[in-house]
């Protein structure tokens, strides 16, 4: 019973791309940790999931918190992979929104390489990325590598 779940559990991340590193992610090299000089608080967000309320609510959540601490007192990344990604595609209806709080508040946006890779595969063509987001090899690396940093991890 328990293998069977334990491999139930590794074919969806495989299929959502987060345990196949191919050859290109590999090679590609974590972008640096861009802290702001003046934050008092460090934060990453994760957003796995692909629903319009659940990005609503990590933008949301990302607002307030620049909000109520201050622009230069609070570091926010947010790191997409699996079907979270599609907040960070360049057609997404929330574009304008993922533009505004990057340009206002310094709000940094990741997206997993691994699952743009995966998405491609599946649509036959690369999809376009909204231009605000950084591409890192691995979106949960990401986390665990600015965790590692002092960054509280939120999961709205």
């Amino acid at each position: 019973m328990v293998s069977r779940l334990f491999f139930r559990a590794f074919l969806t991340l495989m299929s959502l791309g987060l345990l196949a590193a191919g050859p290109a992610s590999a090679a590609m090299k974590m972008p640096p940790i861009k802290q702001k000089p003046f934050a008092t608080h460090h934060i990453v967000m994760q957003i796995s999931q692909g629903s319009a309320r659940r990005q609503h609510l990590v933008l949301n959540v990302a607002a307030n918190l620049s909000r109520y601490y201050g622009p230069d007192k609070v570091d926010i990344e947010i790191v997409a992979f699996g079907p979270g990604l599609r907040l960070l595609l360049n057609n997404n209806v929330n574009k304008k929104r993922v533009d505004a709080l990057a340009r206002n508040f310094g709000i940094q946006f990741d997206a997993c390489h691994n699952t743009l890779m995966h998405f491609t595969k599946k649509l036959g063509y690369k999809p376009k990325l909204d231009p605000v987001a950084v591409v890192v090899p691995a979106g949960a690396a990401r986390i665990v590598q600015l965790q590692k940093h002092g960054y509280s991890l939120l999961k709205p």
